[in-house]
Formats: C-alpha cells, structure tokens, sequence
C-alpha cells in the first residue's frame, strides 16, 4: 500500500514539471468552464501514460534500448511544441476575422409612357472582430484531442528516464509495467488538479474584465515560447 501511494505521489508531482504546466496552463486558456478545463488535463494525462506505457513495453517488455541521445531530440521536441502552442494562442487572440453582410432593397420608379419598373439594389459591407477568448461548442472535442495529443508528445519525450528507472528497480516486466500504470494515474491526478487551478482566471464568472483576461493570455503564452526556446537550446546545443 505505501508503494502504492509513493507511486501516485510520483505521477503527481510528474505532473508538475515546468514545461507540462505551461503546455496545460495555454490549453486552458480556451475555456469558460472548470469542467472543460478538467477535461482537458485528463486528455493529457491519459496521453501521457498511453505512450510511456507503449515505450515500457518495448524496454521492459521486449529489452529494447533506446539511445539518450533520441530522448533528447524528443526533449527538443516537447520545446518546439511549446513555442508552437504559445505562438497559436497568440495569433488566435489577436486575429481578426472579416464578416461580410449584404442587404437588399429595391424601388419602383414610372416611365414617360406609363411603364413602372421595380429595381432591385444590394449593398455589402465588411467588418472584423478579434475572435472570442471563449470556443463555440463545435470545438470543444477538437480541444480535448489537442490535450491528448499534447500528452503524447510529453509522454514520449520523459519517458526514457522513467523506464530505465523502472528497470533498475523492478524484479520482473510485469511489475514495472504495473509501476508505469500507476505512475500515470497519479500524473492524471496531478494535471487534473493543474487544469482546473490554471483555468479559473479564465472563467466567465471569475474575471469579468477581458482586459485582464488577454494580459493573462500573453503573459501565459509569453512565457511558454521563452520556456520552449530553453528546451530547445538545452537539448541541441
């Protein structure tokens, strides 16, 4: 039991590592409920375990080594996707989308010789607006699946130490492969918990000024290519 518990304290405190944080934290920027942003961290979480899980059983199960050097191209990786995330959010906050309306209205008018004719006249204009901070439903699963995928990329890039930990430590596969479940339990738990700190400055009830909320926005996003660079620079260079 206290293995049991020591194993979920360790997916937790995983699950708050830097760079998992600010990938979430720009993820939950996109939401105006707690519920959504939960959801959010259980995708990642669930993405995480899936491929540290598959990695286990191609080390442990199949003693198949995977250089360092590989698990530091995907370090390199996870930074890339961190600039790509804080970029995106960025844009998506500032870009302006045209709307184009026509109306229509027409009029009679009589000739010399009695004949009356109706002309129809339409007139268009363009306008734009900064799109919303919050999504429309139809991109509330998209969002979800970015969360996993997220999860995958940063599963796949910690993993290797994680293994080799596991190896040194377990007796057989199987009981390393159980280690590695439960260790992604916990770190589902801990971005769980993460989300929905992270997400209640965006919600609607919260923060009543947008003002404040775009700050948070580009403080955030900031924050998270700056972060990106650093893994990217650490693992190349």
């Amino acid at each position: 039991m206290i293995g049991f518990l020591i194993t979920i304290y360790a997916g937790l405190e995983h699950a708050f590592e830097a760079d998992h944080l600010l990938a979430v934290n720009n993820l939950v920027t996109n939401r105006s409920k707690i519920k959504d942003a939960l959801k959010d961290g259980i995708s990642w979480g669930v993405g995480h375990t899936s491929t540290i899980f598959i990695v286990g059983i191609f080390m442990i199960g199949f003693k198949i080594s995977i250089s360092e050097n590989i698990f530091s191209y995907l370090e390199a990786g996870v930074g890339i996707m961190l600039v790509f995330l804080g970029v995106y959010r960025m844009a998506k906050l500032f870009y302006k989308k045209k709307h184009s309306h026509t109306y229509y209205h027409s009029h009679q008018h009589t000739h010399t010789n009695g004949v009356t004719h109706t002309h129809m006249h339409a007139h268009t204009y363009t306008h734009s607006h900064p799109i919303a901070i919050f999504p429309h439903n139809h991109s509330e699963t998209a969002n979800y699946k970015t969360a996993f995928w997220v999860g995958l990329v940063h599963g796949l890039a910690g993993s290797g130490s994680l293994v080799i930990l596991v190896i040194s430590q377990m007796k057989t596969p199987l009981e390393g492969l159980v280690y590695i479940l439960i260790f992604g339990i916990g770190s589902i738990l801990g971005m769980f918990a993460a989300a929905g700190l992270f997400s209640i400055p965006f919600t609607k009830n919260v923060l009543g000024s947008k003002k404040l909320q775009y700050s948070l926005i580009v403080i955030s996003s900031v924050i998270c290519i700056l972060f990106g660079f650093k893994v990217i620079y650490s693992n190349l260079f």
